[in-house]
């Protein structure tokens, strides 16, 4: 498998505030926009064989910004369905649940429309993109693009690395960043994370 790119999308008002941000679709802010539009040397650089991107709207426009003009919307790399949780802050959390951590508690139900994903369910949905990443792989030349949402790509890190959903808590990841996933000896590793331009 050749170079994986993993785009956080660009601050919203939501991430900045550190509301849980998952399926309300919140637009970029102004300083979103600059970080996505600051990656553009660091993708221009790469042959880029396919694109994915998350059907909400601060990634599709992070995926613009950045250059990406013949992307595959795919709803598999929408964000964690946070359920209950959804626009409440970590810290709103602890007040009632002191020892809650996502990544091993999931999050409460949530309404019929986003009732919310347990850890397991998540890395579902990034081994079902993994697979396609592959099959992109397998039919085309260049490195492959994914641009979506801070939690959803640190469970992917995750299970790429063959590591457990949970294990996603190790990866912290910032808005408007770029990571490559790659090989090693035929084994998967991370070959930059969290990468900004430098200011």
């Amino acid at each position: 498998m050749g170079d994986l790119f993993l785009v956080r999308h660009g601050e919203t008002e939501w991430s900045r505030s550190g509301r849980h941000t998952g399926l309300t679709d919140v637009p970029l802010t102004e300083k979103g926009r600059e970080q996505a539009r600051s990656l553009v040397p660091l993708i221009r650089s790469h042959r880029i064989g396919a694109a994915f991107v998350s059907p909400f709207q601060r990634a599709r426009e992070t995926a613009e910004l950045i250059g990406l003009h013949e992307v595959r919307v795919d709803p598999d790399l929408h964000e964690w369905d946070y359920g209950g949780y959804e626009g409440i802050t970590t810290v709103e959390i602890h007040r009632s649940r002191p020892d809650w951590f996502l990544f091993t508690d999931g999050v409460a139900p949530g309404p019929p429309d986003h009732p919310g994903e347990t850890p397991e369910q998540v890395g579902e949905r990034a081994d079902r993109m993994l697979a396609r990443v592959e099959a992109a792989f397998a039919n085309t030349e260049g490195c492959v693009v994914l641009v979506a949402h801070g939690h959803f790509l640190r469970v992917l890190t995750a299970r790429h690395l063959g590591l457990p959903a949970s294990h996603g808590a190790l990866f912290q990841l910032g808005t408007g960043t770029l990571c490559r996933l790659g090989t090693e000896h035929g084994r998967p590793v991370i070959a930059a994370w969290n990468v900004r331009p430098p200011s």
